[in-house]
């Protein structure tokens, strides 16, 4: 479903990305590993037209991103999701306007389609009775799974997930994971993860990569990433666990 071809971007004398090329099966959940500033978040902001690479090519269904017109880049994303580290709720909104935002300002519904989209969608992420609350009145993970809802409302072919378990608990973090998989598997969404999460990746990824100083330093399953003897990787790990 994605073709990333030697993909570079850099700002100033920054490298941040440096010559990444990635395939993306349709359907797969594929997480992306890497420091903080190691160009995991500007990979996802390419993938979506938020930042335009200075080099390479972003593929998506035999479509080039980076030749897409304004119009053309508005329906792309109209076909994606994109979950942010804090959900990005509206807090002047309830739960039931924001997830309705989305679908007001790109389809055309009725009230009753909007009210039954909203509730189907709720009832998804286990919320309904949320609905008519506002985001400050949430938990963390309540907020997360709000925000999810919104970003599954429009039935993406892709989802786009930044750090989607940043700040919260264990349990929680479980459960969110859990969530995404369901999700991925009930709505046949293909899936990028960018994540340092190693149980969050243990849930849902079929496929890893591991991005270091803007270059892939392993692609494979995450039985073989936490295996491998590679220095960086073990170091990588030991940490992640340690600091959970």
């Amino acid at each position: 479903m994605i073709e990333i071809q030697n993909l570079s971007k850099s700002f100033g004398d920054l490298h941040v990305l440096n010559d990444v090329s990635i395939d993306v099966n349709a359907g797969e959940n594929f997480v992306v590993f890497g420091k903080s500033g190691s160009g995991k978040s500007v990979l996802l902001k390419c993938i979506v037209g938020l930042l335009k690479p200075d080099a390479g090519k972003i593929i998506v269904n035999d479509k080039n991103v980076m030749e897409f017109s304004s119009k053309e880049l508005n329906e792309f994303r109209k076909n994606l999701g994109f979950l942010f580290q804090g959900a990005a709720l509206y807090d002047s909104m309830s739960v039931r306007e924001n997830l309705e935002f989305p679908l007001k300002r790109n389809f055309s519904f009725t009230k009753n389609e909007l009210d039954t989209k909203v509730l189907e969608t709720l009832e998804l992420v286990g919320l309904v009775e949320a609905v008519d609350k506002a985001p400050s009145e949430l938990s963390g993970g309540m907020r997360k799974r709000i925000g999810l809802a919104r970003s599954i409302i429009t039935d993406p072919a892709l989802m786009l997930y930044d750090e989607p378990t940043t700040g919260l608990d264990p349990i929680t973090s479980k459960e969110i994971s859990v969530l995404i998989l369901n999700l991925q598997k009930k709505l046949k969404m293909t899936s990028i993860v960018v994540t340092h999460d190693l149980l969050c990746a243990e849930i849902i990824a079929d496929r890893a990569i591991m991005i270091n100083e803007g270059s892939i330093v392993f692609d494979g399953t995450i039985d073989k990433i936490t295996d491998s003897k590679d220095k960086f990787l073990k170091n990588f790990f030991s940490n992640e666990i340690f600091n959970e």
